[in-house]
């Protein structure tokens, strides 16, 4: 179920998903591939800014195929602050990346980030609504009412056929898929590991999936504000993304 409307805020206890004190409250998840130029930067001022919110946290760098320097940006991060940590896969692949990124998470709550992005505001207001009790997962949503994007109109264009596809295809009765969203581990890792495809479509299966196994999935408007160009151009993305929407569709159509 879709909600556009974060519900009641009620405070619960705070307990760590593995019944360990060493796990942290919280896991950003974030995909880089060929990001040596703002890597750095963006997980310092990330770290800088989720201290902030007085839990614990880890940064988990998903390395994928990169060629630059990245893999090494990230080893010395994470040698460098203790909230850090890296793992790469050979291919360049951002699903596969957030799928594993998703799986390895340790923190009761989960973000899936962007090096570019880092919203802080996403951050705090997801965390609130998940710490209700009610929600499941939270979607960052650049077209919902009161979102601000600031990217090229082809990319707003492109999200746009991109979510009717989605709501065609799959009867998805969301706004967005794709960007910044935050979940309970506990209760979507399993739908994460169930998921079937990868590359940029993983983050919509995973959002559709949740909604489909009838968890609340709460929308909130995001800003968007981009440090630097796509790393993979647009069109060259289409083919794989056709490709994983026809296999999803005859998946979910067919098979399930």
């Amino acid at each position: 179920m879709i909600k556009r409307e974060p519900p009641e805020l009620k405070i619960i206890k705070d307990e760590e998903p593995d019944g360990s004190s060493t796990a942290p409250h919280l896991t950003a998840v974030i995909p880089v591939y060929n990001e040596e130029g703002i890597i750095e930067s963006s997980v310092i001022a990330l770290r800088e800014n989720l201290k902030t919110l007085d839990k614990s946290f880890e940064i988990l760098l998903a390395e994928n195929g990169s060629s630059d320097n990245t893999i090494d940006i990230a080893r010395e991060l994470s040698e460098r602050y203790a909230e850090v940590d890296f793992f790469s896969i050979p291919e360049p692949n951002y699903g596969a990346a957030l799928k594993e990124g998703i799986l390895r998470a340790r923190g009761r709550y989960v973000v899936c980030d962007e090096i570019d992005l880092g919203d802080m505001g996403f951050y705090q207001h997801a965390l609130d609504v998940l710490v209700s009790a009610d929600a499941a997962m939270v979607v960052g949503s650049k077209v919902l009412a009161g979102a601000q994007d600031t990217r090229p109109f082809l990319r707003h264009l492109a999200t746009a056929g991109y979510n009717t596809m989605l709501r065609v295809l799959f009867h998805y009765h969301g706004t967005d898929t794709h960007g910044m969203k935050a979940f309970r581990r506990d209760v979507l890792v399993g739908t994460a590991g169930r998921c079937v495809v990868d590359r940029d479509v993983f983050a919509s299966e995973f959002v559709i999936r949740a909604e489909r196994e009838r968890h609340l999935v709460v929308e909130i408007p995001v800003r968007v504000v981009e440090k630097r160009a796509p790393s993979i151009n647009l069109f060259r993305r289409v083919p794989n993304v056709l490709r994983n929407l026809s296999y999803l569709t005859y998946v979910m159509r067919v098979l399930e």
